[in-house]
C-alpha cells in the first residue's frame, strides 16, 4: 500500500500539468506544448533511475523520488491532450477515430516494451541484484525513446485546426474558464465515462501482478507474460474499435465496451483466483473490453469541446479523473483485498463501469460533428 501511495501521488500533478499545458495549448499551439511535456516527463523518468539509495542520502532519497514522479505526473498531464489533438485535428474527417487511435497505441506499446524489459532484466539477474541496481535500468533506458520522441515531434506540423484559429485571432483569453462556463455538462459526463476505462487499465495492468504474485503465490513470469500478451492483443484492438467508431458512432462502442467490461468484471476475477493458467485469458478479456473504451476516447473526447478550448476540455477530463480512477485504483484494491477479498475488488471494477455506463448514455453522438465549430453546430 504504501509503493501504491507513492504511485498514486504522480497523479496528483496531471491535473495540474493538464491546466498549465491545455491553457498554453489552447493559447500559444499543440506542438510547442507537446514537446515540452515529453521533455519534461521524460527527463525525469530516467532522473528516477539516477536517485541514491536511503542508504547513501536518507530520507533524501524517498523525497526525490516523489518529487521527480511529480514531475513525471506533471508532463503526463500535458502529454495526451497535445497528442491526441494533433492526430485528430490534422485527420479531420471520417477516419478521426481510427487517426486519434494511434497516440492511444502508445500505452500498450509502451507497456508491452516496458513489461518485456523488466522480464529480461529479473530473468537474468538475482532478487538481491535486481532490487540493489537491476531496477534502475528500464528508467534509464527511457531515454532513447525521448530522442526518439523529440525527432518526430520537431518536425510535425501545428494542427490546422489551431492555425487557422489562430489566423482568425481566435484564441480564448482563459481557455479553462471558459471550459467550466461553456462545457459544464461535457466535463461531469467526460469524467463519468473515463472513470471505468481508467480503473479496468490500472486494476489489471498494475494490481493484478502483485496481487497474483504476492497473494496467489504465482509464478512473476507469468504475471508479466499475462499483461505483454493483453498488450500484444491491444495493439490490433484499440485501431479495431476506433475505426468501428468511424463507422457507427462514438457512442454505441463507448457503451458496449463500459458494459463489456462491467459483465465480465467478476468472471475475470474468478478465473484469476483459479489457478496461474487461466490468468492470461482474464486479462486479455478485460483488456479488449477497456479498449473499446480507450480506442475511440481520443476523438470522442476532442469532438466534445469546440476548438478554442479543446486542449483544456480534453485534459481536464482525462487527468483529473486519472486522479481518483487511475492513480488511486490499486490502493483502493489492495485495501478492499485486505479487508474482504477479491470479489470486493471485482466489485469495485463492475461499480466503475456503471459508472461509465451511465454517462456514456447521456454523452451526445459526435463522430460526425466539426472539429472547427462548437460541439453540435
Amino acid at each position: 500500500m504504501s509503493a501504491y501511495g507513492t504511485f498514486a501521488f504522480g497523479f496528483v500533478a496531471r491535473p495540474l500539468g493538464g491546466a498549465v499545458f491545455g491553457h498554453y495549448g489552447d493559447r500559444v499551439g499543440r506542438k510547442t506544448m507537446l514537446v515540452w511535456s515529453l521533455l519534461i516527463m521524460g527527463v525525469a523518468t530516467a532522473l528516477i533511475g539516477l536517485v541514491p539509495t536511503y542508504d547513501r542520502i536518507g530520507i533524501w532519497a524517498p523525497a526525490l523520488l516523489v518529487v521527480l514522479r511529480f514531475a513525471q505526473g506533471f508532463g503526463v498531464g500535458g502529454e495526451w491532450g497535445g497528442a491526441v489533438l494533433l492526430a485528430v485535428e490534422h485527420s479531420g474527417g471520417e477516419r478521426r477515430g481510427l487517426h486519434g487511435a494511434w497516440p492511444q497505441m502508445g500505452v500498450p506499446l509502451g507497456l508491452l516494451l516496458s513489461t518485456g524489459l523488466f522480464a529480461f532484466v529479473s530473468s537474468h539477474l538475482s532478487e538481491r541484484d535486481l532490487l540493489a541496481w537491476g531496477w534502475r535500468i528500464p528508467f534509464l533506458v527511457s531515454v532513447i525513446l525521448i530522442g526518439v520522441g523529440l525527432f518526430i515531434r520537431l518536425r510535425v506540423l501545428e494542427s490546422p485546426v489551431f492555425a487557422a484559429l489562430h489566423a482568425a485571432h481566435g484564441e480564448s483569453r482563459a481557455p479553462l474558464l471558459d471550459v467550466f462556463r461553456r462545457h459544464p455538462r461535457e466535463v461531469l459526463v467526460g469524467m463519468g465515462m473515463r472513470f471505468a476505462e481508467n480503473a479496468v487499465f490500472y486494476i489489471y495492468a498494475v494490481f493484478i501482478p502483485g496481487y497474483g504474485e504476492k497473494t496467489l503465490h504465482y509464478p512473476r513470469s507469468t504475471m508479466l507474460g499475462a499483461v505483454a500478451l493483453a498488450s500484444a492483443v491491444s495493439l490490433g484492438s484499440i485501431p479495431l474499435w476506433s475505426y468501428l467508431s468511424d463507422r457507427i458512432g462514438r457512442r454505441p462502442v463507448y457503451l458496449t465496451g463500459a458494459l463489456v467490461s462491467l459483465a465480465i468484471a467478476y468472471p475475470c476475477f474468478r478465473l484469476i483466483d483459479a489457478g496461474a493458467r487461466w490468468v492470461p485469458l482474464a486479462v486479455v478479456m478485460a483488456m479488449i473490453g477497456r479498449d473499446m473504451m480507450y480506442g475511440p476516447m481520443a476523438a470522442y473526447f476532442s469532438e466534445l469541446f469546440s476548438a478554442r478550448v479543446r486542449y483544456s476540455g480534453a485534459s481536464l477530463i482525462y487527468q483529473l479523473t486519472a486522479v481518483f480512477a487511475g492513480g488511486l485504483a490499486p490502493f483502493i484494491a489492495t485495501l478492499l483485498l485486505t479487508r474482504s477479498g477479491s470479489g470486493a475488488v471485482a466489485g469495485y471494477v463492475a461499480g466503475s463501469c456503471a459508472v461509465a455506463a451511465v454517462a456514456t448514455w447521456f454523452a451526445p453522438e459526435t463522430y460526425r460533428a466539426s472539429l472547427g465549430a462548437e460541439p453540435g453546430a
